[in-house]
Formats: C-alpha cells, sequence, structure tokens
C-alpha cells in the first residue's frame, strides 16, 4: 500500500515539476532604455540595451520569468555602460510558449549566436539562480572572456530531491538541469555571488560549484555575502563593484 502510494506520488510530481520550475511572472518588462528584438529561426524574444562600453553582457535571468523582477542585476551593467542582451523566457512576461530544460538552453545557444553576429567586442555570460544553467551552458558550447554567476546550484534535480523527497536526478521525464556536466568543457574565469542566507538555493551549492570549477583548472573568484537572501543579493552594497573589479581583471 505504501509503496503504491508512493509511486503515485513519485508520476504526480513528474508530470507537475515543470510547474515548479518555471513558475513565470505575467509582468511585461517596460524599460525605455531596453529595446525588443525577435532572433529568427526559434523566435527568441530579447531585450537589448546598447553600451558605449565592452563587453556585451548575454544576460539570462532567474526562474521569475520577467526581466522586471532582475532590474537590479541589469543597472549594474546600465551604470557601467556596457551593451546588454537579455533573454526572455517564453511563458513569462507576455511571451507566447512554454517553457523547458531543452528549449531554454537551444535558445540561449541562438541567443549567443545572434548576439556575435553583430557585437565585434567580447562578450560576457550572466545568468542568475535558474539562468546559471544557461550561462554555464553557453559558455561551455560558445566562446566568452568571463562568466559572471549569481546563486548558482550543482545540479537543480538535487534541490528537487531534496523539496520533494524523490530522487529526482534518477527519474525519467525530470528536466534535470545538471550544470555540473557543463564544467568540464568551460575555459572563461567566472565570478561566483551567493547569499550567505539564501534558503532556496543554499550557499552551500554555489561553494560546491566553485570546488568543482577549480579542481576543473578555472580561475573562480567567489564571494560569499554576508545576510543577502536569494531575492536581494543583487542589491546589496559591494554588488555592481565586484562585478565591475572582476571584469576589469579578465576581459582586454
Amino acid at each position: 500500500m505504501l509503496v503504491g502510494t508512493y509511486l503515485i506520488y513519485a508520476t504526480v510530481m513528474v508530470l507537475a515539476h515543470p510547474r515548479m520550475i518555471y513558475p513565470f511572472g505575467p509582468d511585461a518588462f517596460d524599460n525605455p532604455q531596453f529595446r525588443q528584438e525577435i532572433v529568427a529561426g526559434r523566435d527568441v524574444a530579447m531585450a537589448i540595451a546598447d553600451g558605449d562600453d565592452d563587453p556585451a553582457v548575454l544576460f539570462f535571468m532567474g526562474n521569475g520569468g520577467s526581466l522586471s523582477y532582475f532590474t537590479n542585476s541589469l543597472a549594474a551593467h546600465l551604470t557601467a555602460g556596457r551593451t546588454i542582451a537579455a533573454m526572455e523566457y517564453p511563458g513569462g512576461a507576455g511571451i507566447p510558449g512554454k517553457a523547458s530544460e531543452a528549449g531554454l538552453k537551444a535558445d540561449a545557444l541562438a541567443a549567443y549566436d545572434w548576439l556575435a553576429a553583430r557585437h565585434d567586442g567580447p562578450i560576457v555570460v550572466q545568468g542568475v539562480s535558474l539562468g546559471t544553467g544557461l550561462a554555464i551552458h553557453v559558455a561551455a558550447s560558445r566562446q566568452v572572456e568571463a562568466i559572471l554567476l549569481d546563486a548558482p546550484y550543482t545540479s537543480l534535480c538535487e534541490l528537487m530531491t531534496k523539496a520533494a523527497y524523490l530522487p529526482a536526478c534518477y527519474l525519467p521525464g525530470v528536466q534535470k538541469w545538471r550544470s555540473v556536466d557543463d564544467v568540464p568543457a568551460l575555459a572563461a574565469p567566472v565570478l561566483i555571488q551567493h547569499g550567505t542566507a539564501d534558503q532556496l538555493i543554499p550557499v552551500t551549492y554555489g561553494e560546491r560549484l566553485a570546488a568543482m570549477m577549480q579542481e576543473a583548472g578555472l580561475p573562480v573568484t567567489f564571494h560569499a555575502v554576508e545576510a543577502a537572501t536569494h531575492n536581494n543579493l543583487s542589491g546589496q552594497p559591494g554588488y555592481q563593484d565586484r562585478i565591475n573589479t572582476f571584469l576589469a581583471g579578465v576581459v582586454k
């Protein structure tokens, strides 16, 4: 009886888990500093802000699903005068479509190729939370000058396992988001910022990812931001300064 109930629970969770990974908000991104562009072929929606200073930043947000919720992260680059190309996700902020790991990763590569065809200078990738998996995936497949990660994870399915008491990393049909699988293919220096009070993705995940990257021979700068939570990391003092200092040292 208990085994049958557990199997039913597991089946329901496998079917329902995309709603938990992608609880995208409806608020459309409306910032006069950005213009909207569509990447042909995959119809990827992009928000673009042109800057005067290299590099260009290819930005991947978290699972809020609307760039409206990531204004502090975007402002760090706007203030510095960098070009920003921020990918919008299908299913959030009024963007048509439905999100999936495979689809978002394909969109992210298309977004990079689109940006690289238009920007002559270096490209930096930045990911926040869910978006760190996209930033790492792009950096493993394309040439980037630096990787910026805010509150990253090793494997999203590990977090699912703890939340649902299911072996999510081994269940068929689960979108696993295993960032660790892309680490061996990375070559660019990495900046990780992670809040010590982050309860959604605890700082230990960022520390583990940093250690794996260092073992792979990558130069990694890790900042544990005291008392920062998952949602206020980019608003903490020093957030923008750490990005500026890091990029000044690695982007030529």
